[in-house]
């Protein structure tokens, strides 16, 4: 019998004990009782709390192409660490993204290409430590695998072994195709697609532009997105293009779109965090909806931090601070009034008048004069 089959059985015993020995206004006791064995997964993982997941279950490939089926959109958030990884956890979303876009925002690099694979591991590590529903997909940064097709199988592995990814983002077209069909045929991972504008080579594109204006460049598209699905992709991020353009590729798929950029009728969407909740000023893209600005609180609370530090409103005594024992404050009080002529109150030391010893120079106390009432016993001896 399974661990968590025994635990379920446990906590039905237990909610009809309580119910059988409850009065009748307290069957709602006994609901509780039995919710409360259900917390205890195992002591080594707990279960989750409600706000991190405990009644969501774990979004998968097969979550993912069943949404797109059922025609539900897919909500994609990107995060760097631990903490906005639980964030994204607790709202829900379906999708977290390591993206390689922290080279920026999270780190302050002037561009996605500066970032190292082993900068990317230390992040998706960080943030699967705090996704347990969500399905995790990370970003192979540039020069790991424009190389070639070994290249790009043996960091897509790294990603997931290392960085705990359950997927890899790769940025490529047409010309990216046999080295994702290495890695989702090939080595069984995942792979997200990006097409349009593709942060990592701005450079060659002129820079951080809107893809598929011309006809050209639009059928350019298209053709990158099926090359791409042929060679196994599990969704693709569609990027800075025009609405219409990433409508046309949406309605040609068989696989999800996530758009950035790129209109409302793609199959999900994906923003920057930094970007929607106003952590990031150096710029904000034109597509870019700020839902939240924490930028400006955050500054805010920081200086009413110093100000309270300086103006010695924070530490509150008997707020942030701890105690000691009453009797042992007593002693401690008389000890450090004999021993160092210093007398304490609640608001911390008042400093000895100039020409006494400070206490950096007193001898060290001896044990026995931390407590005053207490005398050594006869059977005590001193060193000499």
């Amino acid at each position: 019998m399974s661990s968590s089959t025994s635990l379920a059985i446990y906590a039905a015993k237990a909610a009809a004990a309580a119910a059988a020995t409850a009065k009748p206004a307290s069957a709602a006791s006994a609901a509780s009782a039995a919710a409360l064995v259900q917390i205890r997964a195992y002591s080594a993982r707990p279960a989750p709390t409600q706000q991190e997941g405990a009644d969501r279950r774990k979004v998968t490939t097969q979550t993912i192409k069943k949404m797109y089926a059922d025609g539900k959109r897919l909500a994609m958030m990107t995060a760097y660490d631990y903490p906005t990884s639980v964030a994204c956890e607790r709202a829900g979303v379906d999708m977290v993204l390591v993206g390689d876009s922290l080279a920026m925002v999270a780190l302050g690099h002037k561009d996605t290409s500066q970032i190292t694979m082993d900068d990317m591991i230390h992040h998706s590590r960080a943030v699967a430590r705090g996704t347990r529903s969500a399905f995790l997909v990370a970003d192979l940064p540039f020069g790991t695998y424009q190389s070639d097709v070994t290249a790009a199988v043996n960091n897509a592995v790294r990603m997931v072994k290392e960085g705990r990814a359950e997927a890899v983002k790769l940025e490529a077209g047409r010309r990216g195709a046999p080295k994702i069909d290495a890695i989702a045929n090939g080595a069984g991972i995942p792979v997200v697609g990006h097409i349009g504008l593709t942060p990592q080579t701005a450079v060659a594109l002129g820079g951080f532009r809107v893809q598929g204006k011309s006809v050209g460049n639009a059928q350019a598209l298209v053709d990158d997105a099926l090359a791409l699905q042929d060679a196994g992709c599990l969704a693709l991020v569609l990027e800075a293009m025009p609405s219409l353009v990433a409508e046309t590729i949406t309605k040609l798929l068989r696989i999800p779109t996530i758009g950035i950029g790129a209109g409302p009728s793609t199959s999900g969407q994906v923003l920057v965090l930094s970007d929607m909740v106003g952590l990031f000023d150096r710029f904000t893209p034109k597509f870019c909806r700020n839902f939240a600005d924490l930028g400006s609180r955050m500054v805010s609370a920081i200086g009413d931090y110093k100000d309270a530090v300086r103006d010695r409103s924070f530490p509150e005594e008997g707020v942030h601070t701890y105690a000691m024992p009453a009797a042992a404050e007593e002693n401690w009080r008389a000890y450090v009034q004999r021993q160092f002529g210093i007398e304490l109150d609640t608001i911390g030391l008042k400093h000895q008048p100039a020409g006494v010893a400070p206490a950096a120079t007193s001898p060290k106390p001896d044990a026995r004069d931390l407590d005053p009432a207490k005398e050594p016993s006869s059977s005590s001896s001193t060193s000499s």
